[in-house]
């Protein structure tokens, strides 16, 4: 067995390459200013640059409150989502976007008589990647318990009804299909009768979901005994910061059992 000595790694949903870049922006615009350009030109420049600056920090500022070393925010709302799925920890469970591992892990770490897969697209785009989420099962000592493969939340490598709990954590609205509630759907498919899930995701953006109570009435449509949805921000603290829509301001549970 190999062993590491460095705590594990789950990312954060602020990517650094991303402050990076726009923090690149603001320093170029500022040196461009002071070449000998017309002052409504130099105007602009700074204006533009000083937005970049206030974009880096509010980014720094949420990487900082998402971070475990930080706020742990991240780490909350992942809680807030085990905490609605009602299940033993008998049989099998899903996490579909796993990222880096932290909630498939967390959830063998919870239950040890489980089997948990984790399935992602994973991909450049994003700070996470299979062999992180491999390491960090190890650092974990779960790695007897985890497994991890590549998929894409659309169309899971899995047969009907395979698991017994299904979870997922802000990926849906990921995803790249037109329609988030077919990726809903697919997430419902992989869950046995009797099994459980809970979702967290932007289900209060009806650009993406439609009406709530459209959704819920969807979801029981489709074969769902029980189902329930509480936004976010009724079961947990959310910093005035992170309440909009690019970040937690949309954010509910959908759970329940099938």
């Amino acid at each position: 067995m190999v062993h590491y000595k460095s705590r594990a790694q789950y990312g954060n949903w602020i990517r650094r390459r991303i402050i990076g870049r726009i923090g690149m922006i603001a320093v170029l615009l500022l040196l461009v200013s002071f070449l000998p350009l017309p002052l409504p030109g130099r105007l602009i420049l700074w204006l533009f640059s000083g937005t970049s600056f206030v974009v880096v920090l509010y980014l720094m500022y949420v990487y900082l409150l998402f971070s475990d070393s930080g706020g742990k925010l991240q780490t909350k709302v992942r809680q807030v989502l085990l905490e609605h799925l009602s299940w033993d920890g008998s049989g099998k469970a899903l996490d579909i976007g796993t990222g880096n591992g932290a909630l498939a892990i967390r959830l063998a770490k919870l239950y040890p008589q489980s089997f948990t897969e984790g399935v992602d697209v994973w991909g450049q785009q994003w700070e996470y990647a299979q062999s992180i989420c491999e390491r960090n099962a190890m650092i974990e000592h779960v790695e007897d318990r985890v497994h991890f493969q590549q998929g894409s939340a659309a169309h899971l490598p899995f047969p009907d009804e395979s698991f017994d709990a299904v979870v997922s954590h802000f990926v849906f609205h990921e995803v790249d299909t037109s329609d988030k509630r077919q990726v809903l759907h697919e997430a419902l498919r992989v869950v046995r009768q009797g099994g459980s899930f809970s979702f967290q995701d932007m289900f209060l953006d009806q650009s993406l979901y439609g009406e709530i109570s459209d959704l819920v009435g969807m979801v029981h449509h489709w074969g769902m005994r029980e189902v329930h949805f509480i936004p976010t921000k009724d079961v947990m603290a959310i910093p005035f910061l992170v309440r909009n829509r690019r970040a937690l301001g949309y954010a509910g549970l959908l759970y329940g059992r099938k």
